[in-house]
């Protein structure tokens, strides 16, 4: 951070790399931009418009955010959303993104919805929608790979190990989610507690 930056105390909510909220028309607009471009899934655009493009949270901050979305109901970019609006812009920032979020899309898929209705029967475009799938797993994966990146960089052995256990629980045995969440989460609460006590002392 520069010397001319204000200092963190001030502004506790807001990461260390923008010092000024959004306006509500800004987050309005970003999430529309989000929704609009997130072709394969909303998170891939929505983590680089948040963290590289506006710097409005630290790669650290957003997945620490987007990890309490995903233990929350709903679809997690929608809670994204509304935790990242209500964050910067209180209770309207959140209704703000939410509404840019869903407002765009949905008058779109409205349409198409009408379309398919009408053509899906059509061999190409039962093709088209087979390459676009495998795009969106592409994205995913990326994104995947972009998030894990703060990991690597602090080299936290215990995340490491707690990540490859929820994988391994889920996607291999395949353990209820939610059997596995009731046990991961304050697991990984409770060890990063201890160890970060063990930091201040």
């Amino acid at each position: 951070m520069s010397e001319d930056s204000p200092p963190a105390a001030e502004e506790p909510d807001l990461p260390a790399a923008h010092g000024v909220p959004p306006s509500l028309p800004a987050l309005f607009m970003a999430f529309a931009r989000m929704s609009l471009a997130g072709f394969g899934g909303v998170l891939v655009f929505a983590r680089r418009a948040i963290v590289d493009q506006h710097r409005w949270m630290t790669a650290d901050e957003f997945n620490e955010t987007f990890a309490l979305c995903h233990f929350l109901p709903g679809p997690n970019i929608v809670n994204l959303s509304m935790v990242f609006g209500a964050r910067l812009r209180g209770l309207a920032g959140g209704v703000a993104a939410f509404a840019g979020l869903l407002l765009p899309p949905t008058l779109i898929m409205t349409v198409l919805a009408v379309i398919y209705a009408r053509f899906g029967d059509l061999d190409v475009l039962r093709r088209s929608l087979a390459g676009i799938s495998c795009a969106a797993v592409g994205l995913l994966i990326a994104v995947v790979f972009r998030m894990m990146t703060p990991l690597f960089k602090r080299m936290d052995a215990l995340a490491f190990i707690l990540m490859l256990a929820v994988f391994i629980a889920i996607g291999v045995v395949r353990l209820p989610l939610q059997a596995v969440l009731l046990i991961a989460i304050p697991l990984s609460i409770g060890a990063t507690f201890i160890l970060r006590r063990k930091v201040a002392a």
